[in-house]
């Protein structure tokens, strides 16, 4: 199978963008207010990864903060989460249970490259068999690591929050309801990612992803 469209630069997310404006009608409103769309590229590999589990069940701010102190301490590397102690990393801020999460992700030895040639449903499945590792973690590493055009992320709350305002729903569309939502927006999910979560900045006065 093939991997599909991979996004590499602003180019293609703005190729994305007209596409779903195109579409509907209220995604070319949301465009209106947010203005271009920003790339979001990442690196992959160990560090990506690293980050993805560190933003899981945390506020932007409260993320950003332990990713900061864990680049101090030369700890967001392979090698450098593998020298930090339980407590060196608890230092950072960094829960118990992330701790875990992190020492399966060393032990696991992830072979990233070949993440690079594999479907989104099985980048996904490789990802969610690491401990500690949930869906919404591998949408995220997908989307942005490795530059899939279609993948979307229906756990995550901003995005519900952002759909729940732009398309007037009685409440936040819950996770498989928006998986089914987001369907029609495809080859392009991960640009409506995008939009919504630039969409709920715009309205909420906060940012809902790193």
């Amino acid at each position: 199978m093939s991997v599909g469209r991979i996004i590499e630069t602003d180019q293609d997310v703005a190729e994305g963008a007209a596409w779903l404006a195109a579409h509907d009608d209220r995604f070319a409103k949301a465009l209106e207010l947010t203005g271009p769309l920003p790339l979001r590229r990442r690196d992959d590999g160990y560090p990506a990864m690293l980050s993805a589990i560190v933003s899981q069940q945390l506020s932007v701010a409260a993320a950003r903060g332990i990713w900061n102190r864990l680049e101090a301490a030369g700890a967001h590397t392979l090698p450098g989460s593998h020298a930090m102690s339980d407590d060196e990393l608890r230092a950072c801020g960094l829960s118990r249970p992330k701790i875990k999460y992190i020492r399966g992700l060393i032990e696991a030895d992830v072979d990233f490259e070949a993440l690079r040639n594999l479907p989104d449903d099985e980048v996904v499945s490789r990802l969610v068999a690491l401990k500690g590792v949930g869906v919404w973690t591998a949408e995220i590493y997908a989307m942005f690591s490795l530059g899939r055009a279609d993948v979307f992320a229906p756990g995550d709350l901003a995005l519900q929050e952002a759909a729940r305002i732009l398309f007037d729903l009685p409440e936040r569309p819950k996770e498989k309801a928006f998986r089914d939502l987001a369907a029609p927006w495809s080859p392009w999910r991960s640009v409506a990612a995008r939009l919504l979560w630039a969409y709920y900045h715009v309205v909420k006065s906060r940012e809902g992803i790193t």
